[in-house]
């Protein structure tokens, strides 16, 4: 049984990385990190692993008046998920709803370019996709990113977190070929109260942890 609280997210990248070296994972796995918050735990899961990591860039939709109320989520050019009953009762309108999404399109198109440096994104067609965060609350953000990943065909797909919500993981199960979290506390408010260290993860420590895990891949 998994300790609670993780000191940190590296910690944490490691007990996941240790659950999924039981699995008998596919040989082709690549990792998948949610940025920002995800990155460091993908990137010890890679590092385990001896995977290639790559990032998902999923932004969320807030309410104009409430940024960090979710009205929805998109990842790359076209996948959404609007909450159109939460849309409804707030009356937003539809060019606020525009708005919001050409808003959260710019930048998830500025995340992905300055986090890859101008590479592409990996190929994911034939291989498994395991997508990582540090945690599922309600599960939106993970949920646009799963329907992302698997209109890229990959072989098979995968979500593995340290901890997350009983709704969350019940819900998107069905998203995915597997779901693999460590700790489902019964009480559960948000991500960060299940961590001592739960600091910001910035753009700067995404950048170098991607090219870290590049250059181990590369020289592997």
């Amino acid at each position: 049984m998994v300790k609670l609280p993780f000191a940190d997210r590296a910690e944490a990248g490691r007990l996941l990385a240790a659950e999924l070296a039981t699995r008998k994972l596919p040989a082709n796995v690549i990792v998948l990190a949610l940025p920002r918050g995800g990155v460091p735990v993908g990137f010890e899961v890679a590092k385990a692993l001896h995977a290639p990591l790559d990032v998902v860039v999923v932004r969320k939709v807030g309410v104009p008046w409430e940024p960090e109320l979710a009205m929805g989520a998109i990842a790359g050019k076209s996948h959404q998920v609007l909450n159109r009953d939460l849309i409804r009762d707030l009356r937003i309108s539809q060019k606020e709803v525009d708005d919001a999404l050409a808003k959260a399109r710019a930048e998830v198109e500025r995340r992905e370019n300055l986090y890859r440096s101008g590479r592409p994104a990996l190929e994911l067609h034939d291989h498994t996709a395991l997508l990582v965060d540090d945690g599922l609350a309600t599960g939106s953000t993970m949920l646009v990113a799963a329907r992302y990943v698997r209109s890229l065909r990959p072989a098979k797909s995968i979500i593995a977190v340290p901890v997350g919500s009983t709704d969350a993981c019940g819900r998107l199960r069905q998203e995915a070929d597997d779901l693999i979290c460590l700790a489902t506390p019964e009480s559960f408010f948000a991500v960060g109260e299940w961590f001592v260290d739960f600091r910001q993860v910035n753009d700067v420590e995404v950048q170098h942890l991607l090219e870290e895990s590049r250059l181990c891949t590369v020289t592997k």
